[in-house]
């Protein structure tokens, strides 16, 4: 599985690309926005660091909008994928840049329908929002799992993104299902590497060592 970092955080990025547990980035007008730095610049920035797919999401609604600003984004860097939302306009949008091969993520899908859609709109990614399903009472992992059988079905390449992470065991319920990508908040690619009975026994072996009054170096 590959993990990307949902986050417009330089330091973050900067941080966390440097373990190699980072494969990619996703970011949105929302998390660009609270960054404070020019759109097109901050993009850059993050290119910069992970040579991965970095998510770019366009701002307009319509069609030929969007293809003006996915002009602007692809010209940025080659890793650069652009982010549409799931609706007609946004799939019209998904198959002109992958038909022309840009990188496409189309985001904000909820339902497996949704998903086909992306997939037959030639989508390198599907983001479905778990985190998001949960909230209102319905079953996040039950989209997972329906998207990646209609794709293994079919042969479908568009890998499956998922999205609105908000736990550990969403990345390992997505993992076991076979989902191609989990994007994260940088909080929670941490907690993966927390374990109460690993802080135990490191604190065993370095108690130990320490009475034997030697050192390596």
């Amino acid at each position: 599985m590959k993990f990307f970092i949902d986050t417009a955080d330089i330091k973050e990025i900067k941080d966390l690309a440097a373990t190699g547990m980072v494969d990619g980035v996703t970011t949105n007008p929302s998390l660009a926005a609270k960054s404070g730095k020019k759109f097109v610049d901050l993009i850059a920035e993050i290119c910069a660091i992970v040579p991965g797919p970095v998510s770019a999401e366009v701002t307009a609604l319509d069609f030929d909008t969007m293809m003006k600003e996915a002009a602007v984004l692809r010209k940025i860097a080659k890793n650069v994928t652009i982010k549409v939302p799931l609706t007609p306009d946004g799939l019209k949008t998904c198959k002109a840049l992958s038909d022309d091969g840009t990188m496409v993520n189309v985001t904000l899908c909820f339902s497996p329908a949704q998903a086909l859609l992306a997939a037959k709109a030639g989508a390198s990614f599907i983001s479905p929002f778990v985190g998001r399903l949960d909230d209102v009472g319905q079953d996040g992992m039950e989209l997972i799992d329906d998207i990646c059988t209609i794709y293994g079905n079919y042969g479908f390449n568009t890998e499956v993104l998922v999205a609105s992470i908000r736990h550990p065991m969403h990345i390992v319920e997505a993992a076991k299902i076979g989902a191609h990508v989990a994007t994260m908040p940088p909080a929670t690619l941490r907690q993966l590497f927390n374990h109460p009975l690993t802080d135990k026994g490191l604190k065993a072996f370095m108690d130990d060592w320490a009475k034997t009054g030697q050192s390596i170096l």
